[in-house]
């Protein structure tokens, strides 16, 4: 059987893979599952051509985003294919063995400088989809009622049951990310037992970025003393870095709600910036009183910063360079 998942919603092209995976035989797990990284004509015609051993059933997981990338030329490095290629892998899928399960995975990975696109309009899209296809694409942040049908059916699964508050909490607490509130849901479960899962216990065990968000706060507010404080609790747990990155992507979001909070509404600003619409709402209270020329600058600083940092022209450390940056 061939199966085709793409998109850019890892956790659910891993939940229909698991699916297909459990099938197998436990006991020759090691010979009967195997992955390949975008194999080139040659490799792929083989592996297409595998033949299943005597254990019975095979998955092969074939990633394939390359092949579907938009290039000017196509190469076979590129996973680019000729239409004889096409043709070729066409009448062996046509051929593939019934104890074999072949999944071709497109996972487009969202929000990153390396994002990739899946470019509907090739041949080797065309061919596959005429299988079991299936797109999957994430939920956006903004579509709240969405996530939170998502998750009670998801806490279903896990036969929890959990409170319409905690939903909404967990929701604004953990973020869209359907692999983090899956995790979250699991932990829920084991806390709760066979009791329904509250706010309360969302607060208490859940994941949550508020210590983090309060520092961000604090140095956009130019409370300097207090995010300094704050600063230094964080860079006990978390790398540098990491809060150099997740400070960017804050001023960012931060910059277009001041720069059009008078231009949009909360629910059109929350579709643009793919954001929470309460945690819009509550932006707009927070930067009623910062101007945007000081976010700017912020942001210009922290800019450097990293610069100084990652082309080693720093003469601090990393975690005193982007304290410079914060009280400058």
């Amino acid at each position: 059987m061939i199966y085709f998942y793409y998109g850019d919603e890892e956790f659910n092209i891993s939940t229909e893979i698991k699916k297909l995976k459990s099938k197998l035989d436990k006991n020759f797990l090691e010979m009967s599952y195997k992955e390949f990284d975008n194999p080139k004509f040659p490799d792929l015609m083989a592996v297409i051509s595998a033949q299943p051993m005597m254990f019975g059933k095979m998955l092969i997981v074939i990633d394939c985003i390359n092949y579907f990338k938009s290039k000017k030329k196509d190469t076979d490095s590129e996973g680019g294919f000729d239409d004889g290629q096409i043709k070729q892998i066409e009448n062996a899928l046509e051929v593939v063995n019934e104890n074999l399960d072949i999944v071709f995975r497109a996972y487009a990975v969202p929000d990153s400088k390396k994002k990739t696109s899946i470019d509907k309009r090739k041949k080797i899209f065309k061919l596959l989809s005429k299988y079991n296809s299936q797109e999957f694409n994430q939920i956006p942040a903004y579509k709240t009622a969405e996530l939170e049908t998502w998750i009670k059916n998801q806490a279903k699964k896990h036969d929890l049951k959990i409170n319409p508050d905690a939903v909404s909490l967990l929701l604004l607490q953990v973020g869209s990310n359907l692999r983090m509130l899956d995790s979250e849901l699991e932990k829920l479960k084991v806390f709760s037992k066979d009791t329904p899962a509250t706010k309360e216990m969302v607060k208490e065990i859940c994941i949550s970025n508020e210590d983090l968000f309060a520092f961000i706060d604090s140095v956009v507010a130019g409370a300097k003393s207090k995010a300094l404080e704050q600063y230094n609790k964080l860079i006990s747990t978390r790398y540098p870095l990491s809060i150099l990155a997740t400070l960017h992507s804050s001023l960012k979001e931060k910059i277009f709600i001041k720069a059009n909070g008078s231009r949009y509404s909360q629910d059109e600003l929350a579709k643009l910036i793919n954001m929470h619409p309460y945690r819009v709402k509550l932006e707009l209270q927070k930067l009623k009183q910062v101007p945007l020329k000081n976010l700017v600058n912020l942001k210009e600083n922290l800019t450097q910063a990293e610069y100084k940092i990652k082309s080693g022209q720093s003469n601090l450390a990393p975690e005193r360079e982007i304290e410079y940056a914060i009280l400058r």
